[in-house]
């Protein structure tokens, strides 16, 4: 197999931090080849020397044999390589065809012949996007599509995917790893950066495993399990990741949920969760378990159907209500929902009790504020330069543990936790696993709702399944199995089938 660039014992330091230390690393024709890690490892710091973003402070980068220096990314997308990011570099009030072809575009430009290349290019993705509209407009999806398209006008021979399906429902995620099939089908090389290591596993050649800057190894996808490749990030089996459970006693329910109905999203969905227990709810994406979470914090309107807290009816107009009731949410989507990214992290973590640090006229009190923070911080191991530090500096997995801060600064009850590890890498999952094991030892009663099925048996003493808006089942330990899951979930069981305690 062609290789099509290697990279030999790279280094690159800032000041005195070193963030690669040596590494080697190879991009073959036709290949997927994923670059892992946990958050801080310098996957992509490796990936913005090979896309000409940063240069070297020694080693050598090598495209089709010859050596190469890149100044700038302009001379790495000369050579055919292309890096998409995380967070998409695209004109949001440009036109899909403007941003396809931006940097190359002529002169004088001809609108309907633009148009035509641009449609040629998203149909070859296999979408039906219009050319003429704006890319703001779009969906994350469709956007992430413009950005490869984009890749694809100019004759890209390597594509660099980092964290491509962090924000895609599991459809689009599929839909983008046919596209990947099919660019790596025509000889494309393709490194790809992710925490989730079952789609990793799926679409993978080879893997490259960095800790700390440093090589660990490279590996065939079909030689190695996942338990392999998570001791090789972090040193340990997959099952340690999850806190050890002892048994313990539950105590009185804190939240029940009875006949839970909007519209076709949520229909007639029943269940209790008490101090103690940390429940899953599990189900494909769309089944309606995020909006299950919604109707509880009041952030939509029920139709129909009950709440209960500590036994006592509740009627939510407003999140706010849910607050005051003891209910706390950390959204699936935490950088719109869960945090304002550019707060300091000390003004996140108090928002949702801010009485907590204001005075008898309700003025701030900034020095009990930041210590108050600094304790949290200090309790959920959170990694920050200062509590003054705005989120957005933070890693994935630190932000959200200041999403769990505010909470555990709320003080309430129940905590629902809607994809928790999204986007975290594998040494944050674990501490945010003890986190909600810590939860449940002080009596809050959780609900923790996930795609990942080893995340919700390695976690909760007991999963729901929802399907189609409904309630269609429980899981307990005993039978634990991502089959039983999926079976409860896709097929609709007689309404003699449903638990006692799940029939609405």
């Amino acid at each position: 197999m062609t290789e099509l660039a290697r990279l030999s014992a790279i280094t690159k330091s800032f000041g005195g931090v070193h963030a690669l230390r040596g590494v080697d690393f190879a991009v073959r024709a036709g290949e997927v080849h994923s670059l892992l890690g946990e958050n801080g490892a310098g996957k992509s710091t490796l990936m913005r020397v090979l896309g000409g973003e940063m240069q070297p402070t020694t080693g050598t980068i090598q495209i089709g044999g010859e050596t190469v220096e890149f100044r700038d990314p302009r001379a790495a997308r000369a050579r055919g390589i292309a890096v998409i990011h995380q967070e998409l570099a695209l004109a949001p009030d440009l036109s899909v065809a403007e941003n396809i072809f931006l940097g190359e575009l002529p002169g004088v430009i001809s609108w309907p012949a633009l148009k035509k290349r641009a449609r040629a290019l998203l149909q070859r993705l296999g979408f039906d996007i219009d050319p003429g509209r704006t890319v703001g407009s779009l969906a994350v999806a469709h956007q992430q599509v413009v950005e490869i398209a984009k890749a694809l006008a100019r004759e890209v021979r390597i594509i660099v995917f980092d964290e491509p399906t962090a924000v895609l429902s599991a459809q689009d995620a599929e839909r983008l790893h046919r596209i990947i099939a099919d660019l790596r089908g025509h000889g494309v090389g393709i490194v790809y950066i992710s925490h989730r290591l079952d789609e990793v596993f799926r679409i993978s050649d080879r893997m490259t495993v960095l800790k700390d800057g440093q090589l660990v190894g490279t590996v065939e996808a079909r030689d190695v399990t996942i338990d392999t490749v998570i001791r090789m990030m972090v040193g340990r089996p997959l099952a340690a990741l999850f806190p050890e459970r002892g048994a313990r006693a539950l105590g009185e329910t804190l939240l029940e949920v009875k006949d839970l109905r909007a519209g076709s999203r949520v229909r007639g969905v029943s269940f209790a969760v008490r101090a103690g227990e940390v429940v899953g709810l599990g189900g494909l994406v769309g089944s309606g378990r995020t909006e299950v979470a919604r109707l509880i914090f009041g952030a939509d309107a029920l139709e129909r159907g009950e709440i209960r807290v500590r036994g006592k009816p509740m009627r939510f107009s407003s999140p706010r209500d849910a607050v005051k009731a003891g209910i706390g949410l950390v959204p699936e989507d935490r950088k719109h929902e869960g945090v304002v990214l550019d707060n300091p992290i000390k003004v996140n973590a108090t928002m949702a009790r801010l009485s907590a640090v204001t005075g008898a006229l309700g003025i701030l009190r900034r020095r009990r504020e930041s210590r108050l923070v600094e304790d949290l911080g200090r309790s959920l191991r959170l990694k920050a330069s200062s509590v003054d530090a705005p989120v957005s500096s933070l890693s994935g997995g630190n932000q959200q543990k200041v999403v769990l801060a505010k909470w555990f600064h709320a003080g309430g009850d129940v905590i629902i936790l809607d994809e928790p590890t999204r986007g975290v890498d594998v040494g944050a999952k674990t501490e945010i696993y003890a986190l909600v094991n810590g939860l449940a030892a002080e009596g809050k009663a959780v609900l923790v709702i996930s795609s990942e099925h080893q995340e919700l048996f390695g976690l909760c003493d007991r999963v729901l399944v929802m399907g189609e808006g409904e309630l269609r089942g429980e899981l307990p330990p005993e039978r634990f199995d991502e089959a039983n899951l999926l079976s409860l979930a896709m097929v609709r069981p007689a309404a003699s089938a449903l638990p006692n305690e799940t029939r609405p």
